[in-house]
C-alpha cells in the first residue's frame, strides 16, 4: 500500500473543503490551503497517574538521582506542538504517561494488583514546557502492548497553566496490534489515525540501540490565539 506523506495528509482536508466551496461559490479564502489539520484528540484512558511521582521531569528511564535505569528500549521522543497556522507554541505544558516493559501503569488501580511486577525504576510520567519554537523532548521507552490494548501507545495531554487543551495517544507505525486495537480504530478517519502514527527510528552512533521518534501535535485556535 502506497503511504500517504505527511504533509500531505495534514493540508487534504483544507484543500477538499476549499475545493467545495469554491466550486459552491467560486470563492475561498486566501491561505485557506495552508492550513494543518488539528491532532485527533483521544480518551485519557483509565490510568492517568493518581499519584504523581515526585520526580516529574522528562527523564523517564533514570529516577532522581538512582544509578539503575528503566528497562526497556530507550526512546528519544521530540516534537513541536503548533498552531493550525504552523506556529510554535511557546509555553505549554506537555504531559506523557505510559506502562513500563511489564505492562504497568503508574496508577493504584493497576500498579497495586501487580505490585511485585512493577518496575520501579520507571518513573511512566513526565512534563515538559515547550520552547520558542514550540519543541519539547522526552526521554522514555518504547511502547508496549497492554492487556486490552493490543497498539502500543504513549498518551499525550497538553495544558496551557491548569487548562486542559488536548488528550491524545501516539502508536508504532506498523504495527501489527494496530488493526486489532479498539481505540485506535474507532478514533477518527483514516487520516485522523495516520496522525497518531510514529516511525520509531534507530539513533545514530547509539551503540545500545536507542530509538528515535517525532511527534508533531497540532492544536486548534483557542481565545488566546485570536487577540
Amino acid at each position: 500500500m502506497t503511504m500517504i506523506p505527511i504533509n500531505v495528509l495534514r493540508h487534504r482536508r483544507s484543500f477538499l473543503t476549499a475545493a467545495s466551496a469554491f466550486s459552491a461559490s467560486l470563492y475561498t479564502s486566501r491561505g485557506a490551503f495552508a492550513d494543518l489539520l488539528q491532532s485527533p484528540s483521544v480518551t485519557e484512558g483509565p490510568f492517568y497517574p493518581d499519584r504523581l511521582p515526585l520526580d516529574v521531569d522528562n527523564d523517564l528511564i533514570v529516577l532522581s538521582d538512582s544509578l539503575t535505569p528503566a528497562v526497556g528500549t530507550i526512546t528519544h521522543l521530540t516534537g513541536k506542538v503548533l498552531n493550525t497556522r504552523g506556529e510554535p507554541l511557546k509555553g505549554l505544558t506537555v504531559e506523557i504517561w505510559q506502562c513500563d516493559a511489564n505492562e504497568v501503569y503508574l496508577n493504584t488501580r493497576d500498579s497495586v494488583p501487580k505490585e511485585k511486577q512493577r518496575d520501579v525504576h520507571f518513573q511512566g510520567f513526565g512534563r515538559f514546557e515547550t520552547n520558542s519554537a514550540g519543541e519539547y523532548r522526552f526521554r522514555t521507552i518504547k511502547p508496549v502492548p497492554y492487556p486490552g490494548r493490543p497498539a502500543p501507545h504513549i498518551h499525550f495531554k497538553i495544558k496551557r497553566g491548569d487548562r486542559e487543551l488536548l488528550t491524545t495517544q501516539m502508536m508504532i507505525r506498523g504495527f501489527a496490534g494496530n488493526q486489532q486495537d479498539g481505540i485506535f480504530m474507532n478514533t477518527g478517519d483514516a487520516i485522523d489515525r495516520e496522525l497518531l502514527l510514529v516511525d520509531f527510528l534507530p539513533m545514530k552512533e547509539s551503540k545500545v540501540g536507542e530509538l528515535t521518534a517525532n511527534f508533531d501535535i497540532v492544536l486548534g485556535r483557542t481565545p488566546e490565539d485570536r487577540d
